[in-house]
């Protein structure tokens, strides 16, 4: 299995899934777009594709230019049928490269929240063997809407669109690849450090069970052709 992987921040790497992806014996390419590397020239033989976070908002195209090029390359992954997987702005990338508006949450979500899965993400193989509710974290001040070829998979009281499957791609609009290091390096500073640690801590296992079904769902080879 070919993956690449799409970084827009230091910061926001691929937690969980890196580590899962390399127990399955996964050849790894790495963009470092902050660093000022170029998607590679054969981009589209990958299997899969994995669109991380980032501190930056989709249409800061004139602040970060990769933002743009990553959206055209995204839409034409769904034409070509590349399996996606976005996680915070990579999946509003998804959502903006699908045609769907890309706005400012009603509220931010900053912290553990309980998302729940809509009916047909009861039904849906990329949730397969997860409970119906979950712990998931979130540190995100936008909002993505539906594409129109797209199926709501999961939602939370707060912000209704939290994940969306778009043919044989998931975006998930929080984090299920946290990790305790990251965790504490997004929130230096904020008042709510200490208390999202300790309920790591307490979540952890339920959360990285979660966090491993979801990518043997998503990774299964049946997703790539």
């Amino acid at each position: 299995m070919h993956v690449l992987i799409l970084m827009h921040d230091a910061q926001e790497d691929a937690g969980t899934i890196m580590d899962y992806l390399k127990q399955t014996q996964a050849d790894i390419r790495i963009v470092k777009f902050y660093d000022g590397e170029s998607l590679p020239d054969n981009a589209f033989q990958y299997d899969a594709v994995v669109s991380m976070g980032g501190p930056m908002n989709v249409y800061e195209e004139t602040e970060y230019p990769f933002l743009r090029d990553e959206t055209l390359f995204l839409a034409r992954c769904f034409e070509k049928n590349v399996p996606v997987l976005g996680i915070c702005l990579g999946a509003q990338l998804m959502a903006k490269a699908a045609g769907a508006r890309v706005i400012k949450a009603p509220r931010e979500e900053t912290g553990w929240y309980e998302a729940t899965l809509t009916d047909e993400g009861k039904q849906d193989a990329f949730f397969a063997g997860l409970p119906e509710t979950f712990s998931v974290f979130q540190l995100h001040g936008d909002t993505f809407e539906i594409p129109g070829n797209a199926t709501l998979l999961a939602t939370t009281p707060t912000c209704r669109n939290q994940a969306f499957r778009i043919n044989n791609s998931l975006a998930l609009q929080f984090h299920l690849e946290v990790q305790a290091a990251k965790l504490g390096i997004w929130l230096i500073g904020h008042n709510l450090r200490d208390d999202v640690l300790k309920t790591y801590e307490k979540v952890r296992k339920n959360l990285d069970q979660n966090a491993r079904q979801l990518y043997q769902n998503f990774f299964k080879p049946q997703n790539f052709y």
